[in-house]
């Protein structure tokens, strides 16, 4: 049975005053994510569109960059950083919400090769290895290269070893060096080389935490997206099983 013009034209009201309450509760978030979180974050982005509508717009980089970034006005209303400093910096000086901070993961820092067999379980590669060129993040950019600087400066091979290193701007430059062959192998993230659980290609050496300062990985609400709904839902999302589990898959610590 056909439905009335006025019938009809009340169901196509009705289905665009649907569609607007949709598309008004859906809204996207800027989201500064530090680069030894890319694949995660980018599992976690689409999981949270799935749950919520909400789009997060991510951008990838070193975490002393992106601070330097939003004390200059960019727009970004989360910050997931690399290290628990730089949030707490931002909470006190008013460009973080306060009360928001909370830790989302603990990194791992891996001395990663390409090749099989190059790199011993035991990182001895260090000391006796022959090799022109070791990959680092920038120590004074990125929290991984700064835990890689006090991992060789605990086994007393920082000096020697300086002139060797080849330094990327952050931690997803300094695997980019390694992974091209600019430097046979580098500290990375355990992140950026573990799949199912294993380490995906080539040789590792796991780096005991007690070689550098614990990794912990902080997320912050910052003062752009206080009011924002989709930033809110993301801080939320972030504390989720479905992120957790994503984030522990990936070797991080929750």
């Amino acid at each position: 049975m056909p439905f009335s013009a006025p019938l009809s034209r009340l169901l196509a009201a009705s289905v665009l005053a649907w569609a607007s309450v949709s598309a008004a509760q859906a809204a996207e978030v800027v989201v500064a994510v530090a680069a030894n979180f890319t694949a995660p974050m980018q599992k976690i982005a689409t999981a949270f569109a799935q749950a919520t509508g909400h789009k997060a717009v991510l951008s990838f980089g070193a975490t002393g960059k992106f601070y330097a970034q939003i004390k200059n006005g960019a727009p970004f209303q989360v910050l997931l950083a690399a290290d628990d400093t730089t949030p707490a910096k931002l909470e006190q000086e008013g460009q973080g919400v306060q009360g928001s901070r909370f830790t989302y993961a603990v990194g791992r820092l891996v001395l990663w090769s390409p090749r099989a067999g190059y790199v011993d379980d035991q990182g001895q590669i260090l000391k006796t290895g022959d090799f022109a060129h070791l990959a680092i993040a920038n120590p004074k950019l990125a929290p991984y290269g700064l835990a890689a600087t006090q991992t060789l400066d605990k086994l007393g091979l920082g000096e020697r070893l300086q002139p060797r290193f080849v330094t990327g701007e952050n931690i997803a430059q300094a695997y980019q060096f390694v992974a091209t062959g600019n430097a046979p192998l580098g500290f990375v993230a355990l992140s950026q080389v573990m799949e199912g659980g294993k380490i995906a290609k080539g040789s590792a050496w796991r780096v005991p935490e007690s070689l550098h300062d614990p990794i912990r990985q902080d997320a912050v609400l910052l003062a752009a997206g206080k009011d924002q709904p989709a930033a809110v839902a993301l801080m939320r999302f972030l504390r989720s099983d479905a992120a957790r589990e994503v984030i522990g898959a990936y070797g991080y610590g929750l």
